[in-house]
């Protein structure tokens, strides 16, 4: 089995990506063989399409609601049929993987489509292509067009498998706006060393890039009647915090996880302003508060703290409930605080509540009444034997987010990425503004917070008739109320993309039902059952109409023969 083409298209439109991956292959034997197309596409990012052809005939995957696709497959599977074609393979990446009988001298292509919106992170957006041929491909590329109407501020490659032979077949053209990055590698350069028929591509192709800013309001882009506004404002004063790191020290923490840990607190303190004021409690089944109040990031009370965290060990029980009510009523004693700072909980578990109170459900209600939309809650969750489901939950109803850390060698590394993420808090209660009566759809557009390096995104349908979209952005800096006003000049904006060859159809819309369906997925998670219910089919009614493979819904491929799989999306909850 030989794979003689492998060609990954990907266009980058105002950070909306579109890739398509083709494989073609090729069965040298007398006898009839199995080929498999296996790719791995990140996370984030959608499927739209997927399709194989042999002997003249196309099959197409179909999207559906997954219960009916269940449904269907579980009648084929009876048959004798194998299972899913996605799982999660990495903490960016899933896989795709399908196979498929060819017979003697026959051909297959197999084509995948899948989407995403790139987000900012750290001041940059990236673009993951995961390359594993796993054997010599001759004709293989990888060809990446970006165009950014902001301009293109800065744009780099990275890759995880480069040498000196293979940086010769990559070239980059830039100007202004627009990027061209083509990476097509012979069958030489692909090679290990002469003798072998070993390959080197496998890993990570990255490419990442930021786009030029104004001073503005941020900038609207409209393409036949969908708008999407981005907007992250530069040089702002960073908003001082007052941030409590709640870490668990139970027995399942022994070992690797608790050094990881100590390492990485150890830099996060070191990364503190001396403006910010912070605490920190540890908990098995006893919670210990390491000072009874937060205190300023003196030098020395840092260097106080950094001590206390050298002598952290592991053992006994969980009591998460304690611990976070602990957390929580230390901000609310808290004296002194800055009088523009905001409030944080960061916690890292291991594990499910053992100790105090077990039930998770009671938690989270105790938590969030606690809490009270006062103070942030994120969740770190380490390894795979904690319920991410309900640390999930926890974070997105008290305006935080959730993150698995790896058990992996750079564990201490994600926790300290992490951490960066959310150290530079430079607006809190953003309102992003827009006419009522002209514009239907809007996605999420009041935020509690902003942080530095990342950028805030709203996307909505605008009513033909207008020729002026005004915006009005109202928030709080460290120094002062903000409001900033700009108005787009829809004609003028729908210009701008008008004449771009590489442009594929209403981006902008598919941009807009991407945003919707993720925030009505994440919605869902912290909403009540009711209204849980509701959420999801609106969310099922847009993977559907732009057939998107989310959680909602599955894909239906058929192969010859009439034998049917599902690719379904695995969400990190599972």
């Amino acid at each position: 089995i030989e794979i003689y083409s492998l060609h990954v298209d990907c266009k980058v439109t105002s950070r909306f990506a579109h890739t398509v991956i083709t494989s073609r292959i090729v069965n040298r034997a007398n006898e009839s063989r199995e080929a498999t197309f296996e790719v791995e596409i990140p996370k984030t990012a959608f499927i739209t399409n997927f399709s194989m052809s042999m002997d003249g005939e196309v099959y197409p995957g179909i999207i559906k609601e997954k219960a009916a696709a269940q449904k269907e497959y579980d009648t084929a599977a009876s048959q004798g049929q194998s299972a899913g074609l996605v799982k999660i393979t990495d903490r960016k990446l899933e896989q795709f993987h399908v196979s498929v009988s060819v017979a003697a001298a026959s051909k297959v292509t197999f084509e995948l489509t899948y989407e995403e919106l790139l987000k900012r992170q750290l001041g940059k957006y990236e673009l993951l292509i995961k390359v594993q041929p796993k054997q010599l491909v001759k004709h293989f590329q990888i060809d990446v067009h970006i165009f950014e109407p902001q301009g293109i501020h800065f744009l780099e490659t990275d890759s995880t498998f480069m040498t000196n032979e293979l940086t010769e077949a990559l070239t980059k053209v830039q100007n202004e706006t627009k990027a061209h990055i083509l990476f097509k590698p012979t069958l030489d350069q692909q090679k290990k060393n002469s003798e072998l028929d070993e390959t080197l591509l496998n890993g990570d192709f990255v490419v990442r890039y930021d786009v030029k800013r104004e001073a503005t309001a941020g900038d609207i882009q409209i393409v036949n009647g969908y708008f999407v506004h981005y907007f992250a404002p530069q040089e702002m004063p960073v908003l001082p915090k007052n941030v409590i790191f709640v870490i668990d020290r139970s027995g399942s923490m022994t070992g690797r996880k608790i050094e990881q840990t100590r390492d990485a607190l150890l830099k996060i303190l070191q990364d503190l302003r001396p403006e910010d004021h912070f605490g920190f409690i540890t908990f098995n089944n006893k919670v210990v508060e390491w000072k009874s109040s937060l205190l300023p990031a003196t030098e020395e009370n840092v260097a106080s703290a950094a001590a206390s965290v050298q002598t952290l060990t592991a053992r006994g029980g969980t009591d998460i409930n304690g611990a976070l009510l602990a957390a929580v009523g230390a901000l609310d004693r808290a004296e002194r605080l800055p009088e523009r700072s905001v409030s944080m909980v960061i916690l890292l578990t291991d594990g499910q509540p053992t100790s105090g109170e077990r039930s998770v459900e009671i938690i989270q209600e105790n938590v969030q009444k606690a809490i009270n939309g006062k103070y942030a809650l994120f969740c770190l969750g380490f390894g795979f034997d904690v319920s991410y489901k309900f640390l999930e939950k926890m974070a997105l109803s008290n305006g935080g987010i959730a993150r698995r850390i790896y058990e992996n060698a750079d564990a201490a590394l994600q926790l300290q990425g992490f951490y960066q993420e959310v150290a530079t808090p430079v607006l809190m209660q953003i309102e992003m503004q827009y006419p009522e009566n002209s514009v239907e759809g809007l996605t999420k557009n009041n935020f509690k917070l902003f942080f530095k390096g990342s950028e805030i995104t709203v996307s909505g349908k605008i009513s033909n008739k207008l020729d002026l979209l005004p915006v009005e952005i109202k928030a709080q800096s460290h120094t002062s109320n903000l409001t900033l006003k700009e108005e787009a000049n829809v004609k003028e904006k729908e210009q701008v993309f008008q004449n771009q060859r590489y442009i594929f159809g209403n981006f902008i819309e598919r941009l807009w039902a991407y945003l919707t369906i993720q925030q009505l997925l994440e919605e869902a998670i912290s909403a009540q059952e009711e209204d849980q219910k509701a959420l999801d089919a609106q969310a099922l009614d847009l993977s559907l109409r732009y057939s998107f493979v989310t959680p909602l819904t599955s894909m239906v491929v058929t192969k010859p023969q009439q034998q049917e799989e599902l690719a379904n999306k695995p969400t990190e909850a599972g």
